[in-house]
């Protein structure tokens, strides 16, 4: 919907406010048409509803307001003497429209001194808990939001088990476009995994203002740009559901590139605008490498000091065990492999199969060459190491998944480029060999009408030359270079997509370990909680400050309650 088809929805919203309120107002002693003129009569109500006036804020904020218009139901009947929970369960599923029947049909009378607390301890549970679970919407949609790492691509920076806090104002909150969604979930309802929100209506995309702008190496938040992996190759057979960009998969990666930048990829590494990309010290680039041991790879001769708490060792699964569908099921569930072989499997990277779950299957030793991925600090010391005889960097030959999809470009993952990344306002020339760079930004992303007859592109029915960006985009990569999913595959990441900033871990823990056991709880990376994510040198814990402040918490809260019972 456009702002003009929102601004007559509304409009037709007050009109139906009225209808259904003006006796209502009328008996309350105020004037009839004060319940007509938009946002004054929120004024009113809250007045005669005796409820503060802020609470109007909360009526025309998105996802917020879903909350906050049945309170208002059920207080203005009450006002109006149906207390019973016949009467808010009927106000509530008719959506407010049971007012009608009480202005219109009955004989209601303005109780002006009606007491607003609750006449029962369940009507006090329900109006904290309903209070709470709006504020804590208000906070999850427009200032921090919970996220949890599920995948690697950001390993050494961000560990699988990491949980953030996404900060929503630092680029500036996105006003959500999907008005009717349950709070405080992404695309599905837990449990059941039926979708959480109505595609429609929809609101344009709206931002707040933000306190800065995204910089190279900032790692970012973000909506998948595709709609599904199918997109990414050029699947046009509809096979894959759209869904809107808020509701889209939340990613995390690192913005090598920012809009206006000319980008290229040479062995691995990054240059942008011609320059080598300097990481932050955080930042820790891995790669796959193959290493030759001098005799079979097995627990012994695997190099210990990989061998630490988020990597496993390598091993190699029999085709019996590899064939089995349980196998296969309990490998989904226990970590990111890597499938070498028709008939065996290798596990070697941060997060892999668990020890015991090694065991389990009996896995054997493997022969004496093997990929692992690891930082240059790793392969400075496995080339030290006694029993190796090389260790290589794997090098990637071309791959037409790497974005934009052109055969003949003969780009890999570790090759490719120069790339432009569109800035707001800038012009590029549109003909046969730029239009795979720019296609999914114009249809998709600017929502034109794009047509391609040969060598002649037309937007929105006229024959076109060049195209004027209307957002920014940006370049979003993972440290893990040979085991992200990232932007070489999908392409540019548009400023509408863009979430938050993460700017905290508040708990981390090994996913790989049994959910209730000793181990999930020894696995709990204590170093990790409470420390930022973005920062110069080692990150810092400040675990022992706020569990030091909930402490005084507990202590004040139980000073008071002993004073003021005595």
């Amino acid at each position: 919907m456009t702002f003009t088809q929102w601004f007559i929805f509304f409009l037709v919203v007050q009109l139906i406010h009225f209808l259904g309120t003006w006796k209502l107002y009328v008996k309350a002693g105020r004037k009839a048409w004060e319940a007509a003129i938009p946002i004054y009569n929120g004024v009113v109500l809250m007045q005669i509803i005796n409820r503060p006036k802020w609470w109007i804020v909360l009526l025309f904020i998105p996802i917020v307001n879903l909350l906050m218009f049945p309170v208002i139901w059920i207080e203005t009947i009450r006002t109006f003497g149906f207390y019973k929970k016949l009467d808010s369960f009927l106000v509530i599923v008719t959506l407010g429209l049971y007012i009608f029947y009480i202005n219109y049909a009955t004989d209601a009378s303005f109780n002006a001194d009606r007491s607003i607390k609750p006449r029962s301890e369940l009507g006090e549970w329900v109006s904290s808990i309903a209070f709470a679970i709006i504020a804590a919407t208000l906070v999850h949609t427009y200032f921090m939001q919970p996220f949890t790492i599920p995948t690697s691509s950001l390993e050494k920076s961000l560990l699988v088990g990491d949980y953030l806090f996404v900060s929503k104002f630092h680029y500036g909150a996105r006003v959500p476009s999907t008005v009717i969604a349950a709070p405080m979930v992404h695309d599905s309802l837990p449990f059941t995994g039926t979708a959480s929100y109505l595609k429609k209506p929809q609101l344009p995309y709206t931002r707040l203002p933000g306190l800065q702008k995204i910089k190279n190496n900032d790692i970012v938040c973000f909506n998948w740009p595709a709609d599904s992996l199918a997109t990414m190759w050029g699947d046009n057979s509809g096979k894959f559901t759209y869904k809107p960009v808020d509701k889209k998969t939340n990613y995390v990666k690192r913005c090598v590139g920012i809009a206006g930048d000319s980008l290229e990829m040479k062995n691995g590494y990054f240059y942008i605008n011609g320059k080598k990309n300097e990481l932050p010290y955080r930042a820790k680039l891995q790669f796959y490498y193959t290493f030759e041991c001098t005799q079979p790879i097995n627990q012994k001769s695997y190099p210990k000091f990989l061998l630490n708490k988020e990597r496993t060792g390598v091993y190699k699964i029999l085709s019996e065990y590899w064939n089995n569908d349980k196998v296969q099921e309990a490998i989904k569930k226990n970590g990111n492999l890597s499938k070498i072989g028709e008939d065996s499997l290798y596990t070697e990277v941060a997060g892999g199969v668990n020890l015991q779950f090694a065991k389990r299957l009996k896995m054997i030793n493997v022969e004496n060459k093997i990929n692992i991925n690891l930082t240059a600090e790793e392969v400075t010391r496995l080339e030290k190491y006694p029993l190796t005889k090389s260790v290589k960097k794997i090098n990637h030959a071309a791959d037409n998944a790497i974005f934009p999809h052109v055969k003949k470009l003969g780009w890999s993952q570790d090759n490719f480029g120069p790339i432009y990344i569109p800035k707001k306002g800038a012009t590029v020339k549109l003909d046969s060999e730029s239009i795979p760079f720019y296609k999914q930004i114009i249809k998709n992303h600017e929502n034109n009408d794009l047509v391609i007859n040969g060598d002649d592109i037309f937007v929105n029915g006229e024959k076109a030359d060049s195209y004027t960006f209307k957002q920014d985009y940006f370049y979003l990569i993972g440290d893990n270079r040979h085991n992200s999913l990232d932007a070489r595959y999908w392409g540019y990441v548009p400023f509408d997509h863009v979430l938050g900033k993460p700017v905290m871990i508040w708990f981390s823990w090994d996913p790989s370990t049994p959910l209730f056991s000793a181990e999930r709880f020894k696995s709990i990376r204590w170093d990790r909680m409470f420390s930022t994510v973005h920062g110069e040198g080692e990150p810092v814990s400040y675990r022992y400050v706020f569990f030091a402040l909930i402490a005084l918490y507990i202590g004040w809260s139980y000073y008071k309650g002993k004073k003021k019972k005595a």
